[in-house]
């Protein structure tokens, strides 16, 4: 007979089985897309669609998430942000490169991330949680990058999609002129940024990153630019259902993990961040709880 007090002492024992399968089988695979409107244009202004790609980690026989990224095409934005951490296998190139497939013929922009250029090892989780943000908690900077990611960069210029690593760069979407900037990735500490305003003639000025610092965000938004999109968070990856996210793995507050908001300095107007929670995992961390993976459609107005 099975006494009361052993029945207690399992329970907890069952219903942590129960959220590691739920977030390992179900939701790390149940793929969202999130609807955005951010009031950035001029007044006036045509709605903008822009499509917000991040952190797919993807590895070359994850069919379910190459298919659905390959569906994404048929929402025809009128411009892709990818904020990187597009691999996690070493031979992964060609399998981004054939799950984003139509939408590298859309207008589009990419910085890379940590994962695009270093391949997937085993890391304590407990130093994610609790052990801070930045190389020191990556460890990546002991080692040389082994990713492919100049064959990454190529098959994004050669289909006309604009690199933004730690350079400017300019697009005319539907009649819109969009002033960029970008860098490479802050996590790794490989940010340069400069101190040159956003171009004022530009219709709309966007800064582009893998990982929201806010060293990046503050000087962005120091120099005018209106919208800002990074990732790298997992948005948070496992949260407290009616909390969110406990940890952003960076120095943005883990109530920002996720999401849209506003982001000043003082004496100047506010910058729209919007940080994408991303579609992956790293292969070693393959569980999301509360914290869906997702691409986010952006709906830009005046």
């Amino acid at each position: 007979m099975v006494r009361p007090r052993s029945l207690a002492l399992s329970a907890p024992f069952v219903a942590a089985a129960g959220v590691l399968a739920y977030s390992s089988l179900y939701e790390v695979r149940a793929f969202t897309l999130r609807h955005v409107t951010v009031p950035v244009l001029r007044p006036g202004s045509e709605p903008l669609r822009v499509l917000h790609l991040s952190d797919a980690h993807l590895r070359p026989r994850q069919r379910r998430k190459r298919e659905w990224l390959q569906s994404l095409a048929a929402l025809e934005p009128d411009l892709v942000v990818n904020t990187g951490d597009n691999m996690a296998h070493l031979d992964a190139a060609p399998a981004v490169l054939d799950a984003y497939g139509d939408l590298l013929d859309v207008p589009g922009v990419f910085v890379f991330g940590s994962n695009d250029y270093f391949s997937p090892v085993f890391k304590n989780p407990a130093r994610y949680l609790f052990g801070g943000s930045g190389v020191e908690a990556g460890g990546d900077w002991q080692r040389s990058p082994d990713m492919p990611y100049e064959d990454l960069r190529k098959g994004f210029t050669s289909r006309g999609w604009v690199d933004l690593t730690n350079q400017h760069g300019e697009l005319v979407v539907n009649g819109t002129r969009i002033a960029f900037v970008g860098v490479d990735d802050p996590h790794l500490e490989y940010d340069e940024l400069d101190d040159l305003p956003a171009d004022p003639l530009a219709d709309l000025t966007i800064g582009v990153a893998h990982a929201p610092y806010l060293r990046v965000l503050d000087r962005w938004n120091r120099a005018g630019y209106r919208l800002i999109l990074a990732g790298h968070t997992h948005g948070g990856q496992l949260c407290v259902p009616g909390y969110g996210a406990l940890v952003s793995n960076c120095d943005l507050d883990p109530a920002l993990a996720k999401g849209l908001h506003q982001h000043r300095t003082p004496e100047h107007e506010p910058s729209w961040v919007h940080v994408s929670a991303g579609l992956g995992t790293s292969p070693y961390a393959p569980v999301r709880f509360a914290c869906r993976p997702e691409a986010t459609l952006l709906t830009l107005t005046g």
